[in-house]
């Protein structure tokens, strides 16, 4: 079976809204590493609209370097109930998006990574599909949207699986659900 992993960026006041704007004065060689071995067993993507369409924008036009060729390269697959048109290797996640991510999981291949967070985020969560989780912490405080407020989230309890410090002030905490 195929791991689910979510990686977001949050501040320290809990916002993870526009990490472009806030995150990107911590992107160093510690950052970069960190990210590269995420991917190392990463096969596919799993987006919610709203980071499609970000990521899309912003990748599509990078090349050259090994990371932005992988990542454009890799495929994706997008939960929505809007859009209609698919560019950047991406397909809809069809029908019920928790469905088609529990099948997705259960198909051969490598792992599947999800960035950003909001209410697909929270469906991933409610149906227990995430198996791991890295929640970079920038030492950074923001205006913004606070990760799950105000969506009604259960409360969810998870077991810290390690935590990693860069010297740039980023922690990384890779936690997974309780069993």
């Amino acid at each position: 079976m195929r791991k689910l992993i979510e990686s977001t960026f949050i501040t320290l006041n809990g916002v993870i809204d526009e990490p472009q704007n806030w995150s990107p004065p911590y992107w160093d060689d510690e950052h970069a590493d960190y990210s590269q071995t995420l991917m190392e067993n990463v096969e596919a993507q799993v987006l919610g609209r709203v980071t499609y369409e970000g990521f899309a924008d912003a990748w599509m036009s990078r090349a050259g370097d090994p990371t932005a060729d992988l990542f454009n390269a890799m495929p994706k697959y997008v939960a929505t109930r809007t859009l209609t048109e698919f560019k950047w290797n991406a397909q809809p996640l069809e029908g019920d998006a928790a469905e088609a991510v529990r099948k997705l999981k259960a198909s051969d291949g490598g792992d599947l990574i999800k960035y950003g967070t909001g209410s697909f985020s929270k469906t991933l969560l409610e149906n227990k599909l995430v198996d791991e989780y890295h929640f970079w912490i920038f030492p950074v405080i923001a205006e913004g949207d606070n990760m799950f407020h105000g969506t009604g989230i259960d409360i969810t309890h998870l077991d810290l699986l390690g935590t990693t410090t860069f010297k740039s002030g980023i922690v990384v905490h890779k936690l997974a659900p309780k069993a």
